[in-house]
């Protein structure tokens, strides 16, 4: 499980909101690869050069990598795909952090395969979605950025925008 460093979110006092640039997200999942996954033990799953996307009309952050799937006893030579996952945000409250939520491929392109094996290699996306990318926290909110004048906050709604994720902050 990746772990957020508290980086440089920025406070907007008129809105109330943190504000968590699309370059501190890409920061913050960078060291997730490349990644080698196994898949039903047979098939070995490399994921490497994520390109990070916001999706504001579904609210979700859109992750485009390249996958290269390998066995030699099936496949003569390794297949090559780009998987389009998304995930929502959620707040983990006992660890002050914002993680990434529900994953699940999009699109999977490979001019590699036949159209019938799709399905497939969906599955095969969406069991490395789940691994990478479910509970990973993406930004750790310090104990002060959750304190103001005596008073206690809490994350409240969180919002995808075209540029950043906004962070509702609420008093408790």
């Amino acid at each position: 499980m990746g772990l957020a460093a508290a980086s440089h979110a920025a406070y907007n006092i008129w809105t109330g909101e943190y504000s968590v640039s699309k370059k501190e997200l890409e920061t913050a999942i960078a060291p997730q690869f490349p990644r080698k996954l196994r898949y039903m033990e047979i098939f070995e799953v490399t994921l490497s050069n994520p390109r990070l996307g916001m999706d504001p009309a579904k609210n979700r952050l859109t992750t485009v990598v390249d996958a290269q799937i390998a066995n030699p006893l099936l496949l003569a030579r390794p297949v090559n795909a780009a998987l389009t996952m998304s995930s929502g945000f959620k707040y983990d409250a006992a660890t002050r952090s914002l993680r990434l939520d529900s994953p699940k491929v999009e699109n999977v392109d490979s001019q590699d395969l036949l159209p019938q094996y799709g399905q497939q290699l969906s599955a095969l996306g969406n069991a490395a979605a789940d691994k990478l990318l479910r509970d990973y926290a993406v930004y750790t909110f310090t104990p002060e950025q959750l304190q103001m004048n005596g008073k206690r906050f809490e994350p409240g709604k969180i919002t995808v925008e075209k540029d950043a994720v906004k962070v509702e902050i609420k008093e408790q």
